[in-house]
């Protein structure tokens, strides 16, 4: 059973995504908030992680950098899900290194597609 560590500081947000996900037979680990987030990654080495982007303290934006830059994470896709969706997010995003950007609110198949594709199943 492939892992995906989910990082969301909304409750709501995360037992949706995290329902979601096991829906679809993932295995899924939850961080609250970014620094949360780096540490667990370390930990478990998920083999995806799902990141928002507004979070207090450190934002997914610095996450996903940090995670990049750090030997022990950079090489888990990182798909930001947010619901911050302009183009300039996206390319943001896509800037520091995440795998794929999917939108909030509609996410839900996008969200599982793109799972499915970057873990390759």
């Amino acid at each position: 059973m492939k892992t995906v560590l989910l990082v969301d500081d909304s409750l709501t947000q995360r037992e949706m995504i995290a329902a979601l996900l096991q829906s679809h037979d993932y295995a899924v680990w939850i961080a609250e908030d970014g620094a949360d987030a780096l540490e667990r990654a370390r930990q478990i080495s998920p083999d995806l992680i799902v990141l928002d982007v507004l979070m207090p303290e450190m934002n997914g934006y610095e996450a996903c950098r940090k995670l990049k830059e750090d030997p022990l994470t950079k090489d888990i896709p990182v798909v930001i899900c947010s619901s911050k969706t302009t183009p300039i997010d996206h390319h943001w995003g896509k800037k520091l290194g995440a795998a794929a950007y999917v939108d909030k609110p509609s996410y839900e198949e996008e969200l599982v597609k793109t799972v499915q594709k970057l873990l390759g199943q």
